[in-house]
């Protein structure tokens, strides 16, 4: 019976994420047998160059992933922009399945695909980025058997995806971005030992299904209604089971963490105070109108005057609650606390 090894290499990053996946790809050895999947978060509008960058930065040939298409050694298949990157039966399996944290592509959804088809035969490594997106992922590598490795943080651009990664799941390695590539030759040379049973995971198993897009909801899931509106469609939210990272998904799949359910809110309270800024502005610009026309009726032109002073200083308060509101910067002073 031939040895298996940790060969299936699932790979995240987000901001500043382009520069650790060149360091990483550079440091792998030219015969390397493992096969390396890699989502980046991309805009969903913009085809992807990351393929061409990283065939330029190493010794693998780097390819945009065509659904359908076999996993082999010694490859690079990159997620396109607007698809979710899966694995489903030793096939690659692209979706349009819904966002998560905002991203299509996005990184949880392969870490998922990775662990429930490869077990311990899984290594999920987590890169550079501004939020928290891979963590949930990669717990679910771990409690399949799979190998976690995450990038030094002071090596990253932006740290908080690794910080995220460390907090939630103890990885088994630490390591700046251009030893990675030399750690996965070590780690994919040993024969994996025997694997440990363990029981069916009904979670992952569903929300692979839900990145698949087949016809699942929240009503599947062991999941508690949260009392937030989802971001993406305005839905109403469920809090997933805390077995893992605290998560929510609305009825149909969008799914949110913590840190990117706040900023998301966060950018819908400005949009809000912008709409009414403007709508004060116009009301103030259409009552001084009306005054500056006059009036036959006594007192008309008073009132107009007056409703245009309440929408201007209505209007005050808000431009400072936006300066307020914009004037902090919560996650670099956590990081730098």
């Amino acid at each position: 019976m031939t040895a298996e090894h940790r060969d299936v290499i699932a790979v995240g990053a987000s901001a500043g994420g382009v520069e650790a996946l060149r360091a990483l790809v550079g440091g792998l050895p030219p015969e390397y047998p493992g096969t390396l999947l890699v989502v980046l978060h991309v805009p969903r509008e913009s085809p992807s160059a990351l393929p061409a960058i990283l065939s330029r930065s190493g010794p693998l040939q780097a390819t945009a992933a065509v659904d359908g298409d076999q996993l082999e050694p010694g490859r690079i298949f990159v997620a396109p922009n607007d698809h979710h990157l899966l694995v489903l039966e030793g096939r690659i399996r692209l979706t349009r399945g819904p966002a998560e944290n905002g991203h299509r592509p996005a990184v949880d959804p392969l870490f998922r695909s990775v662990a429930r088809a490869y077990a311990e035969r899984a290594v999920g490594v987590v890169l550079s980025g501004s939020r928290d997106d891979g963590a949930a992922g990669l717990a679910s590598i771990t409690a399949r058997g799979g190998t976690a490795v995450v990038q030094d943080p002071d090596d990253a651009l932006y740290p908080w995806m690794p910080r995220a990664a460390m907090a939630h799941v103890t990885p088994d390695h630490i390591v700046p971005a251009a030893k990675i590539g030399g750690l996965l030759a070590g780690i994919t040379a040993m024969d994996l030992p025997d694997p440990l049973p363990r029981e069916d995971d009904k979670l992952l198993e569903a929300e692979v299904a839900i990145s698949e897009l087949r016809p699942l909801t929240t009503e599947d899931l062991d999941a508690t209604p949260a009392g937030f509106g989802c971001p993406s469609c305005g839905g109403s939210l469920f809090q997933l089971p805390e077995q893992r990272v605290p998560r929510y998904r609305c009825r149909i799949g969008h799914a949110w963490s913590p840190e990117s359910l706040i900023d998301e809110q966060a950018l819908a309270l400005e949009g809000a105070l912008w709409m009414a800024l403007r709508a004060l502005e116009e009301k103030s610009a259409l009552s001084r109108r009306m005054a500056a026309r006059g009036s036959r009726l006594p007192g008309t032109t008073d009132r107009y005057h007056h409703m245009a002073r309440d929408a201007e200083d209505a209007g005050a308060a808000i431009r400072r609650l936006i300066e307020r509101l914009g004037s902090s910067t919560p996650r670099d002073a956590a990081s730098s606390s």
